[in-house]
């Protein structure tokens, strides 16, 4: 989502038309349209030419954001939840309600490659390519899977006891991070090693992290409030009201300066997490 000087945010959204927008004023620069069902989950590259989104109308959308072009559409048999590309731009992820976890090679988009057939039991929700041999699944099986993107084999496996909400890499591209229940989760990429588990009073959504402050923000599937938390001493120490709905999505700016909640409501917020004049905020 990187360029030189300037970074991008994009929107899944229930309206069929994810959206481009400027990431750190949040300006609108362009719409997709192709969709003919709602949007489950967008995702940039890393230099954020090609966008790739997953939708309900049984397929997942491969994007020039510069022209706003649909450059492949990857036809699946059921709804598409999640997708993500690789670190190196060459492939593409995808899952869903097939419970299947398919590898497109940008290249040849018709002849996918299914990682560990059946294994998946539930819906998976999220995937996240931690780096470029690994790729993490979460699913409504309640486990969270690394895989070996090469052999297809199954590395290593958390098991939870709730449905998984949420599953992202962080910025500096070191740490997993997830939801489930009432608990976050904090996984090591490279290990796959659980560094910490932290049980809030609320249905967790989503969550990110800000490790130079040590301090991390939630969503909540139960009410419309923002909360930041204390890492070290797991005690919560902001409350932030401004939706009006379920806050399913959270992401710091590269920078770290500033963070972005997505919520059922139709809105992103932008909030500033920064003492010094940023963006918008002058």
């Amino acid at each position: 989502m990187i360029g030189d000087d300037e970074y991008y945010l994009i929107s899944a959204c229930k309206d069929n038309n994810p959206m481009l927008r400027d990431g750190m004023t949040g300006d609108w620069i362009g719409t997709f349209l192709g969709h003919k069902g709602a949007v489950w989950q967008a995702r940039l590259s890393n230099d954020a030419t090609l966008a790739v989104t997953a939708s309900a109308d049984f397929s997942a959308k491969i994007w020039d954001t510069f022209s706003g072009e649909c450059l492949q559409t990857l036809v699946h048999n059921h709804i598409v939840r999640a997708c993500t590309f690789s670190p190196n731009q060459t492939h593409i992820a995808t899952g869903g309600h097939e419970k299947k976890l398919r590898i497109y090679d940008l290249n040849r988009t018709d002849t996918p490659i299914e990682l560990g057939p059946g294994v998946h039991t539930g819906t998976i929700k999220s995937i996240v390519w931690s780096d470029p041999t690994t790729i993490v699944s979460a699913a409504d099986d309640m486990k969270l899977r690394w895989w070996d993107a090469r052999s297809g084999e199954i590395v290593s496996e958390f098991a939870v006891n709730e449905t998984f909400g949420s599953c992202e890499l962080s910025p500096e591209g070191n740490l997993i991070s997830a939801t489930a229940g009432k608990s976050v989760y904090f996984f090591d990429a490279q290990s796959q090693r659980l560094i910490k588990n932290i049980t809030t009073s609320y249905e967790v959504s989503s969550v990110a992290l800000h490790q130079q402050t040590r301090k991390f923000v939630i969503g909540s599937a139960s009410d419309t409030w923002v909360r930041v938390y204390n890492y070290d001493t797991e005690q919560e120490l902001e409350v932030h009201k401004g939706h009006h709905g379920p806050v399913w999505s959270i992401s710091f700016t590269p920078d770290g300066k500033a963070y972005a909640t997505g919520s059922e409501d139709g809105t992103i917020k932008l909030w500033k997490y920064t003492d010094q004049p940023y963006g918008l905020w002058k």
